[in-house]
C-alpha cells in the first residue's frame, strides 16, 4: 500500500472563545493533515519534534491511537509547543505561539520511501533555518525516490520579518514540490497580489508548475504550465471553528490521490479537468467536516466512511 509521509511542526493548540478555552487539541498544520489521513485509513508516518514531556506523550498517543505512524518523531529535552488560537465572531484564529528551541537536536533518521508515495510538508517548519537542513535532506531524498511532493505554503504575516533570511528556501519549495497550494492570503503577504494569474504568472511559473489557489469559502482556481485555468466553487456552510480547514483539504487532496490511483507520472503529464476535479471535491470534502467541529481533524464518523471506501481499492 502507498504511505503518506508528513513533516511538520507540532504543537498542543488550545482553543479561546469569548475569552474563555474552549478545548485543547493536538496540532499543527501537517500534523492536522495526517492525523485525518490515519483516521481514513491511509498508512500515514509523521515526522517530528516536540518535547519529552507530559503533552508530548499525550501527542504520541492521540497519533498513535488514530493510525498514525509516530517511529520518526524526535522526543527532545525542552517543553512542547503551545499554541493559542483566538476565534472571532467568523471563527477565524488568530494565534500565539509559546515554544522552546533545543540546543541539540539527534541525528536525521529517514524512513522508507517507494515511488508514488505521497509527501506533504508546508508552513515555515519548512523554512525555518534551524530545521531546514533536515527539512532539504529529506526532500531530495524523497524526490530521489520518485514520491509525489506536495508543498502548503501556508504563510503567517507574523513571519514576515524572517522572510529576508528564509527567502530562498521558499522558492526551494516551491521548485521541488509536485504540486504547491497556496491562499489568497499567503500570496498577498509575501507578493502584495490578490489575482491568481498575477501570481502563477508573474511571480510562480518559472519556479511552479502547479498551482492550487485557495480563498476561503470562495471558488478555488489551478493554473499549471500546460495552460491549465480551471475554477470549482466552495460549498458555503455555518461553521463552528476554521482551525485546521486548510490541513484538511491538503488531507483530503492527497487522500483523493490514492482513492483515484493517480501516479507521479500522471501528474507529470497532466492531469485532466475531472481529475482536478475529483481531487478538489475529495479536499472540499474534508475541509467542510473538519469546520463543523472544534477538532483540527475530520470527524469518526466522517473518517470510517472514508476508510471504509478506500478499503475497497
Amino acid at each position: 500500500m502507498r504511505k503518506i509521509f508528513g513533516i511538520g511542526e507540532t504543537v498542543l493548540d488550545i482553543i479561546i472563545r469569548n475569552g474563555k478555552a474552549e478545548a485543547a487539541n493536538p496540532g499543527g498544520s501537517t500534523f492536522n493533515s495526517m492525523i485525518s489521513l490515519g483516521r481514513c485509513g491511509a498508512e500515514a508516518v509523521f515526522m517530528s519534534e516536540y518535547g519529552d514531556d507530559r503533552a508530548g506523550r499525550m501527542i504520541t498517543e492521540f497519533m498513535n491511537a488514530n493510525g498514525v505512524d509516530s517511529t520518526y518523531v524526535d522526543l527532545l529535552p525542552v517543553k512542547t509547543t503551545i499554541a493559542l488560537a483566538f476565534l472571532n465572531e467568523k471563527n477565524d484564529a488568530e494565534y500565539m505561539f509559546y515554544s522552546e528551541a533545543p540546543s541539540k537536536r539527534p541525528a536525521q533518521r529517514l524512513p522508507e520511501i517507494e515511488p508514488d508515495d505521497l509527501v506533504l510538508f508546508g508552513s515555515f517548519f519548512a523554512l525555518n533555518p534551524d530545521l531546514r537542513p533536515r527539512v532539504r535532506a529529506f526532500l531530495d531524498y524523497a524526490r530521489s525516490r520518485g514520491a509525489i511532493i506536495y508543498y502548503d505554503i501556508n504563510f503567517r504575516p507574523s513571519h514576515l520579518k524572517d522572510l529576508e533570511r528564509c527567502g530562498n528556501a521558499l522558492w526551494e519549495n516551491i521548485e521541488i514540490a509536485d504540486i504547491v497550494r497556496g491562499s489568497n492570503e499567503d500570496f498577498h503577504t509575501l507578493f502584495g497580489l490578490d489575482d491568481v494569474d498575477a501570481v502563477f504568472h508573474g511571480m510562480l511559473a518559472e519556479h511552479c508548475e502547479r498551482l492550487i489557489y485557495t480563498c476561503g469559502a470562495e471558488p478555488l482556481k489551478v493554473r499549471d504550465y500546460m495552460g491549465a485555468a480551471l475554477e470549482f466553487p466552495v460549498k458555503k456552510i455555518k461553521t463552528v471553528s476554521t482551525v485546521g480547514a486548510g490541513d484538511n483539504f491538503n488531507a483530503g487532496f492527497l487522500f483523493g490521490i490514492l482513492r483515484e490511483g493517480i501516479t507521479r507520472e500522471d501528474i507529470v503529464t497532466g492531469l485532466s479537468e475531472e481529475q482536478w476535479g475529483k481531487l478538489i471535491s475529495c479536499a472540499n470534502s474534508f475541509s467542510l467536516d473538519c469546520c463543523q467541529s472544534t477538532e483540527n481533524y475530520v470527524s469518526k464518523a466522517f473518517a470510517k466512511s472514508m476508510a471504509a471506501d478506500y478499503s475497497l481499492l
